[in-house]
């Protein structure tokens, strides 16, 4: 590896949430050399996830043929809302977390700087400076995973509010009364179209009887249903399925009409699990939706685009953020 010397000093970007771990080994100039992945395991508690982090962020850097005194930062995205400058995470209702010192727990087992900000700021980071080139003034970035996490830069700045916390989107109201949200609201846009919620509509109603192609290709229990999964059986001809989708591209459209209304951004990015997956079946419903539900004449000119970066936009927003804390 060329630029692999014991000088070198190299970053790690890790993205996490309610389901996957993922870190990677970056060059200062954002160049990734490899990565590693693992299963989350959030009910075994903070502690155990901590130590998973831990050993994936180890295996990363093994995978590149580096040691960890190689390593001048560690970028770390997390779900729900985080104090960046405690590095605590406040409250993570995918993960049942309240109050944990991520920073200061992990900065223990790996003894390397460790800078924290919650994963919709930071994939929207990720996204403004590889793919966007740090160009629009004002981006807001919609990620839908197993939750929906939200981010916004405005005048070029990653902007997070008085508690530090702005940009939670996922739990923008969107159906007073609607299905119960992980955050103990109702209705909540996270409730309505991330991927734990298609999932458990599809779950629901093949229990209640619904015919699917899913079920020929999983089983009848479906507990290995994957968002491409989705996209197979809509190209198969399901219709249940692609109903389903449907509704939740509505719900996605109705956010970013919400979003433009309030804010006016240049562009809205989308990006996460779900979008990856299903962009082809969903990017057209959303923008339509979008148009039927903005104010007159404020959505002109805003971009929606989905984002390229996929799954590493994570973990190159958290390189992103490493590098800016070490520089």
């Amino acid at each position: 590896m060329t630029e692999s010397s014991s000088k070198t000093e190299y970053l790690v970007g890790v993205d996490f949430g309610g389901t996957k771990i993922l870190a990677g080994v970056f060059t200062n100039s954002l160049r990734c050399l490899g990565t590693a992945k693992s299963s989350t395991k959030a009910e075994r508690g903070p502690e155990a996830v901590v130590e998973r982090i831990a050993r994936c962020v180890q295996d990363a850097v093994d995978e590149c043929d580096l040691s960890l005194k190689q390593i001048k930062g560690i970028g770390l995205g997390a779900p729900g809302a985080v104090d960046p400058e405690t590095g605590t995470v406040i409250f993570a209702p995918n993960l049942q977390w309240e109050d944990v010192p991520l920073k200061k727990d992990l900065e223990k087992h790996l003894g390397i700087p460790v800078f924290l900000e919650n994963d919709g700021n930071i994939c929207t980071l990720g996204v403004y400076e590889a793919e966007l080139d740090s160009k629009p003034r004002h981006v807001f970035g919609i990620f839908i995973g197993t939750g929906i996490g939200g981010g916004l830069i405005l005048d070029g700045k990653l902007y997070s509010g008085f508690n530090r916390t702005a940009g939670e989107v996922g739990h923008m109201v969107l159906q007073v009364g609607g299905p119960k949200c992980g955050c103990g609201n109702k209705g909540c846009f996270e409730a309505l179209a991330s991927r734990s919620a298609l999932f458990r509509r599809v779950q629901s109603a093949v229990k209640d009887g619904q015919k699917t192609v899913l079920t020929e290709m999983l089983g009848d229990d479906l507990n290995d249903l994957r968002s491409g999964d989705l996209r197979k059986a809509i190209r198969r001809g399901d219709k249940f399925v692609e109903r389903i989708v449907e509704e939740a591209a509505e719900y996605i459209g109705i956010a970013v009409a919400n979003v433009v209304n309030l804010l006016s951004p240049e562009v809205v990015i989308l990006g996460g699990g779900v979008i990856d997956a299903l962009e082809d079946e969903m990017l057209a419903i959303i923008v339509e939706t979008f148009q039927d539900y903005v104010l007159p004449g404020t959505g002109k000119g805003i971009e929606i685009r989905a984002s390229k970066l996929g799954d590493q936009a994570g973990i190159v927003g958290a390189a992103v953020l490493a590098r800016r804390r070490t520089r």
